[in-house]
This record gives C-alpha cells, sequence and structure tokens, in this order.
C-alpha cells in the first residue's frame, strides 16, 4: 500500500523558513484556503490568536511532498541527523561544481550559509557543497 509522506522541519521562524525552502526547492507557500485572500484573514476568521499566526507554515508543489515548518521552543544545537539533498542536472567535474557554486550563491542571497565544499573524487564522489538554512539546518546541494 503507497503511503503519503510529509516532511516536517522544527524551527523558530515558520513563515521565513517556509519561504527560504520554496526557493531553494522550487516549492510554493500553500495558500490559504479557498475564500480568503491571505493567511491572515483566514487565521483571524478561524479565531486563532495573533501571536500564533507564525506558528506553522507549508510549502507544496504537485506531485511532491509537502514540507511543514511548525514553531518549537528549543533552538537547533547539534548536527542533523537527517538533511535534504538538492540536487542539480546531471553534470561532472568542473561543470558540476560551477552548477553548484551558482546555486550556493543564489541560496546565499535568501539567507543561506556555506559550510564547506567537497571536491570530486572518482570513482565514488562526485562533489558536493554543504550549506545551512537560514535557521542553521545542514543541507546539500549534490
Amino acid at each position: 500500500m503507497s503511503k503519503e509522506v510529509q516532511i516536517t522541519f522544527d524551527c523558530a521562524d515558520p513563515g521565513a523558513l517556509a519561504e527560504f525552502w520554496a526557493e531553494a526547492l522550487g516549492y510554493a507557500v500553500q495558500a490559504p484556503p479557498e475564500g480568503f485572500d491571505s493567511w491572515e484573514t483566514a487565521l483571524a476568521a478561524f479565531g486563532v490568536p495573533e501571536s500564533e499566526w507564525n506558528s506553522r507554515s507549508a510549502i507544496v508543489a504537485d506531485g511532491r511532498p509537502r514540507i511543514f515548518f511548525q514553531r518549537v521552543p528549543e533552538g537547533k544545537i547539534v548536527k542533523n541527523r537527517l538533511h535534504l539533498d538538492v540536487r542539480v542536472p546531471d553534470a561532472t567535474g568542473d561543470v558540476r561544481m560551477d552548477v553548484l557554486e551558482t546555486e550556493a550563491s543564489r541560496l546565499e542571497g535568501f539567507g543561506a550559509t556555506r559550510a564547506y565544499r567537497v571536491e570530486p573524487a572518482p570513482p565514488l564522489e562526485s562533489g558536493f557543497i554543504t550549506m545551512r538554512d537560514p535557521e542553521g539546518n545542514e543541507f546539500c546541494l549534490d
């Protein structure tokens, strides 16, 4: 039996992190319910206190898992045990690393930071760049 998967991030600022990952992955922030022009108007109509309006957010893309962001009180303190690999088009060697560098620079413009770069070492290693999202969660450009 097929099962649906949702990826969930614990974070401090769900709205901002959702915007970052939507940009990084080519997703869109999930639209508000039908009949509402914004999440703010929907949440106000549902009686959600304004202090909770940024307690969660989600991003979506057709045929891909929904990614959910939920506010938690504790901060990130250790390395992720699970991370996302953001894949790039097939390329090898210097061309591959140039593509990764271009994407790394683009994502830095949205708040990501670089952790380190691993050079290609065929036959097993094709090279990658480890990055951190705006809240410090590690991910790889691969």
